[in-house]
């Protein structure tokens, strides 16, 4: 019993020794704010904490717009516009709705209502009401009430099914709105992770995507949840998956990233092993990511999403000169993995920015020397 705690005991220090080994390895070293050896984001243009948008992971300017004029007029018909002027199959449609139903939510959220109070989100219910026909309104419903299934209540609960089975049954009036496209049946990827649909059911829906939207990285991005170990599959099945639609990416899809999600979500909660970010499987992973950004359209709607995930990857790899290179191009907006898993998604990412710049300066590196 005793060797148990000593065990214990020498694996709760190494937990704290860790970081404060890796740090010193690296060449970097703590000071005090305002210390002239103090590496300043700010010297790269980068955005000030407090000023990073947390709505999206990289700039849709129309989207921004309407979403500031919708919340504060609490008029949908700009919303409305907007996607109905967006192309049906790509991803920015799929992104814009969940921006649409996020803000809605986070506004329920924040204002419930009462007696003498408006609840937030409103609009969308006005924009339902108003237009029951729009294909736009019934996407956008259908992924509220995910949105309010996941954030309001527990899995597995009565809760929880019952606004599960409300949001299946939009999918179905929004898909019969639009019949060729994806998103109402991206939501309901969702909605068979929370309500566990059987592996046959849950690939009958994967074909109806895939006749829609083969290449759509979004979909993969929901299913590859399915398939991970801590829901319906195995860490052997995911790999496959992303495996598998990495091989089949087209030229300049960014589908080739998708192992480096795969390994994302399969990370162990406790690593103490100072390597692992330099193993195989993850080298393979983040080369994998880095040739599909390199290799996609600079307005793919997706690049920022892969970039971020790079960003953690590489800083955790010590890689601090690629990881400036992705900042360059995403610092400013921070909504995406891995940042929005956490309670401040500025903050986190505001952390791993201060590693990469003050690795990248332990190194050699400096303002002048960073290509843009």
């Amino acid at each position: 019993m005793e060797i148990l705690w000593v065990l214990m005991a020498l694996a709760m220090f190494s937990l704290v020794l860790l970081p404060v080994l890796m740090r010193r390895r690296a060449g970097i070293q703590q000071v005090a704010p305002g210390d002239p050896d103090a590496a300043d984001p700010a010297n790269y243009g980068f955005l000030r904490q407090e000023e990073l948008d947390i709505r999206m992971p990289g700039p849709d300017h129309d989207l921004l717009d309407v979403l500031d004029l919708v919340q504060r007029t609490q008029d949908y018909r700009s919303a409305s516009q907007l996607l109905a002027g967006t192309e049906v199959e790509g991803e920015r449609r799929w992104q814009r709705v969940q921006a649409f139903a996020g803000a809605a939510s986070l506004e329920l959220q924040q204002r419930p209502g009462g007696v003498s109070e408006t609840p937030g989100g409103q609009w969308l219910r006005v924009w339902r009401a108003e237009k029951p026909k729009d294909a736009g309104s019934a996407a956008v419903h259908a992924e509220f009430l995910v949105q309010q299934a996941w954030r309001t209540s527990t899995p597995g609960t009565d809760e929880f099914r019952i606004i599960m089975e409300e949001a299946r049954a939009a999918c179905d009036e929004a898909a019969l709105l639009s019949p060729g496209d994806p998103v109402p049946y991206i939501i309901e990827l969702s909605v068979a992770r929370g309500l566990a649909y059987p592996q046959p059911e849950f690939e009958k829906l994967w074909l109806k995507i895939l006749d829609r939207a083969p290449s759509h990285m979004g979909a993969h991005l929901a299913a590859l949840h399915y398939w991970c170990e801590k829901w319906h599959g195995s860490r052997e099945v995911a790999y496959s998956f992303a495996e598998t639609a990495a091989a089949r990416a087209p030229q300049g899809s960014l589908l080739a990233a998708m192992p480096l999600f795969a390994v994302f979500e399969h990370l162990p909660e406790v690593n103490l092993v100072r390597s692992f970010y330099q193993s195989e499987v993850v080298t393979k992973a983040v080369h994998g990511a880095l040739f599909a950004v390199h290799a996609a359209r600079p307005d793919d709607p997706m690049l920022a999403h892969v970039r971020h995930l790079l960003v953690f990857f590489l800083v955790r790899s010590e890689r601090w000169s690629e990881a400036m290179n992705q900042l360059v191009h995403v610092d400013g907006h921070v909504g995406a993995l891995p940042w929005t898993l956490t309670a401040d998604p500025a903050a986190d990412y505001a952390i791993y920015r201060a590693l990469a710049v003050a690795g990248y300066e332990a190194n050699g590196g400096s303002p002048a020397t960073l290509s843009h």
